[in-house]
Formats: structure tokens, sequence, C-alpha cells
């Protein structure tokens, strides 16, 4: 069994359903994010988790025990884990303090706790705010205080909800550089609920997608953004082109799929007649002036009808007789000059296209 197992869990709020039947399995010293929209259930399952709320269904084990209906087993795990807020919440008493104060409550010699908490506020960067009311902090510092106050003491699980929600870029940043070091320099198992999925592929050993209550997919970073498992996903996850088309070939898996009058091939299993939807993410489909000699199976020919500039990136879209987006570095934009009405080819490699049935 799993260091954290969920079996069949559930809860309702309301008569509504916001979890059913969850089965999730964590592995000790694992990294595991969970992703999805806002109000599919992310912040109830960790604190179903965390036990401050109790499931309606099903059962949570840690470490093989149940606890999620045993009173002795639930406050004994309770201490073994921290629960890190997506609004920092932080107490009225100065940083030292507010980081000390698990510690105080454990009993531990005041020259153990100095150590400790020195020790935390230098991982933090936050030693020359020590003797300052963590209230006055900034967001971002405030953050840092509520992690270095929960790795105190030494949990082993650290629950982790939005841990950059609403904070700038760079507090934003800084706060992923505090965990993925906190990750790296102990022996924790996290998991994480995070609205920014380029986080959660950056931090975490696995992922999984939360929609509508229920887990639907779990893998790693590539399986769940290159392989979504249904249309729900995908859209989620960025695959922006979602093509629908109906199989009309398929030899040793190198299908043939007719998509509004035209023919993409791609690796599937999926057979003759059956109604798909090819997947392309925008950064595996290349834009040229001219047809590529490449042994890439699909060029497709069109006219950029927009372009939008994002940084060191642009983003543009393609009428293939469907629309087709592409995003290709703002070097090579320019020096194409890529512009709405000029005709290009978007060349993708049969490898690169995920199909997913249609329903």
């Amino acid at each position: 069994m799993a260091f954290i197992q969920t079996v069949n869990l559930g809860y309702k709020r309301e008569g509504r359903d916001i979890l059913k039947n969850v089965n999730l399995a964590v592995e000790k010293g694992e990294t595991h994010a969970l992703i999805g929209p806002t109000g599919a259930g992310k912040t109830t399952f960790l604190r179903l988790i965390d036990m401050l709320d109790m499931p309606g269904t099903g059962k949570i084990f840690i470490n093989g025990v149940a606890v999620s209906h045993s009173e002795k087993s639930r406050l004994e795990i309770r201490r073994r884990m921290a629960f890190v807020l997506q609004k920092p919440v932080v107490f009225n008493l100065s940083v030292y303090d507010n980081v000390a104060y698990g510690l105080k409550w454990r009993g531990l010699k005041k020259h153990v706790i100095r150590e400790k908490v020195n020790d935390i506020l230098e991982t933090v960067e936050l030693v020359k705010y020590s003797k300052r009311n963590a209230r006055t902090l900034s967001g971002g510092e405030m953050q840092r205080v509520a992690i270095a106050r929960a790795i105190a003491t030494g949990p082993e699980i650290l629950l982790l909800d939005e841990p950059s929600a609403n904070l700038d870029p760079v507090s934003a940043a800084k706060i992923e550089d505090l965990i993925s070091g906190i990750i790296k320099q102990n022996a924790i198992t996290v998991l994480m609920s995070t609205h920014d999925m380029e986080q959660g592929q950056r931090l975490a050993d696995r992922i999984s997608v939360l929609i509508d209550g229920e887990i639907v997919q779990t893998g790693n970073a590539r399986e769940v953004f290159t392989s979504p498992k249904n249309r729900e996903v995908a859209e989620f996850v960025g695959m922006e082109n979602i093509i629908d088309g109906e199989v009309i070939s398929n030899e040793g898996n190198m299908a043939a799929i007719s998509v509004y009058g035209k023919t993409i091939e791609a690796i599937t299993e999926h057979g003759v007649d059956e109604k798909v939807s090819v997947c392309i993410r925008p950064e595996d489909v290349t834009v040229s002036l001219a047809r590529l000699s490449s042994s890439a199976r699909n060029v497709l020919e069109g006219t950029i009808i927009w372009t939008a500039y994002s940084g060191p990136l642009c983003r543009l879209e393609i009428d293939c007789g469907f629309p087709l987006v592409s995003l290709v570095t703002r070097r090579s934009a320019e020096e194409m000059d890529l512009k709405k009405g000029l005709k290009v080819f978007g060349t993708v490699k049969a490898v690169s296209i995920h199909v997913i049935a249609r329903h």
C-alpha cells in the first residue's frame, strides 16, 4: 500500500458532490501535484487528508493505517503533517515566534528551538525580519513565514494549497525555489494543489488531474500533458489544437485521419470509421515559408489569420481549412516576417500527435 492512499473517497456539501470516488496513491518521498480548474475539489481533498474535514464515504490510509474515522489515529498522524493554506495565515507575533510556535507547543528546550528557527529563517531568507511582526510583511514574505512554520516541526507530509497563488511573479518564483529546496533537502512527502500547470510540471514527480470532483488522469508530466486521457483533460492542460475527425485507414497503428477534407497521419490504435479528435500541442507545429523536405508526415498549408507576441515567443493561428495554433520563437517569427495574410506551411510529426476517442 502507498504511503498516502485514498479509497473511494467522497465528500458532499449542501447535498452536492464535491469529491466522488477519489482513489489516489502517493508514495513515500514523492511530490504529487493536484491540478484542475477552480472548484474541482482540490482544497477539499487536501483538507480531508489533513483531517480538518471528515469524508462522507471512503477511507484514507496513511502508512497503511486507516485514519479517517479514528480519533486516536487522527491526532497521531496530524502531528506528522503540516498544511500551508493558499492565503498565508500568520500569527500576530514576530517572525521568529511564528516559526517557533509549533516547537514551543512540543516542549522543546529554548536553545534547541533557537537553533532550529535560526536555521529555517536562513533557509527562507527571513533572518533580517526575525523581530518584525509577521503581519506587516508582504504577501510573498508571509507565505515564506507560513512555510517555515510548517517545516519547523519536521513533518513527514507537507500539504500545500496553491502555494504561489495571488503572488507577483518574483514572489511566486521565490516560493517555488523555496519549495524545490525543501523537497531536495528533506525526506518529505509533498501533496500540493496548484493552478499553475508549469509549476506542477517543474516540482512534481507525478500529477493528478481533478475535474468535477473526480480524478480523471494520473501520470508523470509528459503523460498528462502530451497524452491526455480525454477532451476535458486535453483542454485543461493547454492542448490548444483539438481537431475532430474520423479514422479512414490504420495499418500497423499508423492511421490516416480525415479532418475537414484533409488527411492527418498519426500513431494510434483507433480503428477504421472511429470518430476521434486529433490533439496537437502548439509547440509541436513547425512553421515555414516553403514545404520542408523532412520525414514529417503532416504538412498543412494555410494562411496566418492572427499573431500575438509574448516575451520571447510568438503565438499564431493558421487557417488550414481548420484553425491550427502554433508557437514559435519571436526571433523565428521576425526572421520569416510572419504576419496576418501570409501563406505558410505547418509541419507536424505523426509521433507528436495524440489521438483520443470522440464521444
